[in-house]
C-alpha cells in the first residue's frame, strides 16, 4: 500500500491532505507551507512537501500495517479531536511538535483516536541541533552571547511562574525549545513507544506505537526540585525529592534508555541523553541529593541504607531481594559506597551482604558502613555517575 492509497481526508482546519484536494484555513496559510491545490499524483503532493528521504522514513512505518492513515500539517488539536475514534490506525502530522502549545493534550488526543498498536508519526527539532544551530550564526563570543539569551528566554522563561505568562503571549506557543529526552518522555508518559527515529534536515522525525492510556499526569517533574516515585519500607511508594539533573519527562524513559544502552558500571544506564550538562556536576558532587535529608527529617529513609529504587529498577531485582529490601527504610549513604560494585549482579550482592549484616546488628553494621562509604569518597574518589 503506498502513501496515496492510503489516505482519507476529512474538512481540515489546517494543512490536510485528501485526494485531489487541499483544504486550509486563511488563519494558518500564512504560517505554514501551503500544499497544492490540485490532484494527487502517485505521492507527488508528500515527496514535495517532506522530501523524498522523509518520505520513504514515513512509508516504512506504515506500509504494511492495516487500517487506514490519517495526514495533516497541524499545530493544533482540532484536526486530531474531530477524527472518530478508531477509524484510522496511522496519523502522520507534518507540522513539527514545536509549535504546539500543550503537547501532551496533542499527544493525548492522538492517543484517543488510535486502536492499541496504531502508528503516530511527527518530528521536531531538538535542544542539541538548536544550540548547533545558533552557534553557526555568528562568530565567538557573538554566538555564545546569543546562545545564552535564548537560553534564558526558551529555556528557562516558560518554567518561571512570573515570566512564564509573558512568554507564552509572545510566541503563542511556537518555536519551543524540546529535548529528546523531553519529547520521547511525554510520548511515553501519553502511553506510546518510540519504535524508529531519524534526523532529516534538523529535525528528529520519529514512529511511535500506541501501547496503552496516557497516564495523564498532572503533576510532572518540571521544575528544579523534582519529586520521584521510589519504592519504600513495606513496598511502600513515597516520594523522594532530589534536584534535577535531567530534562523533564526522562522517568518515562528507563525502559526505553535500558534496551538501547543498557546498564554500565555501577548499574546506571551507559550513555544516557537524559542527564543535562549542569545535571553531571550534581551528580559528581552529590548536590543532587541534597534534598533528600528532608526524606531522613520525614521518616521515609534513613542515613544508611539501600537505595530507594523506582519499580523499573525494582523489577530488576530477584525475588528474595525485593521482599528482604522492603523489610527496612531505604537509606541516603548506600552500600554500594562500600563494595564499589560495578555490575547489576554486584550490586545485588552488596546489599544483600548489607541487610543480611543489618538484621544481626542494626546499628553497628550502619556506622561500620557509613565510615567505609565515606573513607571510599575520599580516598578512593567513589563517585555515582
Amino acid at each position: 500500500m503506498n502513501l496515496t492509497s492510503a489516505i482519507q481526508g476529512q474538512p481540515a482546519v489546517e494543512a490536510e491532505i485528501t485526494p485531489g484536494k487541499v483544504v486550509q484555513s486563511s488563519e494558518d496559510l500564512k504560517a505554514e507551507e501551503s500544499f497544492t491545490d490540485r490532484p494527487l499524483s502517485e505521492n507527488e503532493i508528500i515527496r514535495q512537501q517532506v522530501g523524498e528521504d522523509v518520505f520513504e522514513f514515513i512509508n516504512s512505518g506504515i506500509a504494511h500495517i492495516d487500517g487506514e492513515t490519517f495526514f495533516t500539517a497541524t499545530s493544533t488539536r482540532f484536526n486530531i479531536d474531530k477524527l472518530p475514534v478508531g477509524k484510522y490506525s496511522r496519523i502522520v502530522n507534518l507540522k513539527r511538535i514545536n509549535d504546539f502549545r500543550r503537547i501532551n493534550k496533542y499527544f493525548e488526543s492522538v492517543n484517543s483516536k488510535l486502536p492499541v498498536g496504531g502508528i503516530f508519526i511527527d518530528s521536531f527539532e531538538s535542544y542539541t541541533t538548536r544550540k548547533n544551530r545558533i552557534l553557526q550564526i555568528a562568530i565567538f563570543p557573538f554566538n555564545w552571547i546569543y546562545y545564552t539569551i535564548d537560553v534564558i528566554f526558551t529555556r528557562v522563561f516558560p518554567k518561571v511562574p512570573v515570566t512564564k505568562q509573558a512568554y507564552f503571549a509572545i510566541t503563542k506557543g511556537r518555536g519551543r525549545v524540546l529535548s529528546k529526552a523531553e519529547t520521547f518522555g511525554r510520548l511515553y508518559s501519553c502511553g506510546f513507544e518510540v519504535i524508529d527515529e531519524r534526523i532529516f534536515n534538523d529535525k528528529l522525525y520519529f514512529i511511535a506505537r500506541k501501547i496503552e492510556e496516557p497516564v495523564f499526569d498532572n503533576n510532572p517533574t518540571y521544575g528544579p526540585v523534582i519529586r520521584l516515585k521510589r519504592y519504600g519500607q513495606h513496598g511502600r511508594l513515597f516520594n523522594v525529592y532530589k534536584l534535577r539533573t535531567m530534562y523533564a519527562y526522562s522517568e518515562y524513559l528507563q525502559e526505553y534508555v535500558l534496551e538501547r544502552n543498557n546498564l554500565e558500571e555501577g548499574g546506571k544506564f551507559k550513555d544516557d541523553f537524559r542527564v543535562t550538562t549542569e545535571g553531571q556536576v550534581f551528580r559528581k558532587f552529590w548536590l543532587d541529593e541534597l534534598p533528600m535529608i528532608y526524606n531522613v527529617f520525614k521518616g521515609d529513609m534513613k542515613i544508611v541504607g539501600v537505595r530507594p529504587l523506582s519499580e523499573h529498577y525494582f523489577n530488576l531485582y530477584t525475588e528474595e531481594l525485593k521482599k528482604k529490601r522492603i523489610k527496612y527504610k531505604p537509606g541516603l549513604v548506600p552500600p554500594f559506597y562500600v563494595d564499589l560494585p560495578k555490575t547489576l549482579e554486584e550490586i545485588m550482592e552488596s546489599e544483600m551482604r548489607y541487610l543480611e549484616a543489618y538484621e544481626k546488628s542494626p546499628f553497628r553494621t550502619d556506622l561500620r558502613y557509613f565510615f567505609k562509604a565515606w573513607s571510599n569518597i575520599i580516598f578512593k574518589k567513589a563517585r555515582s555517575k
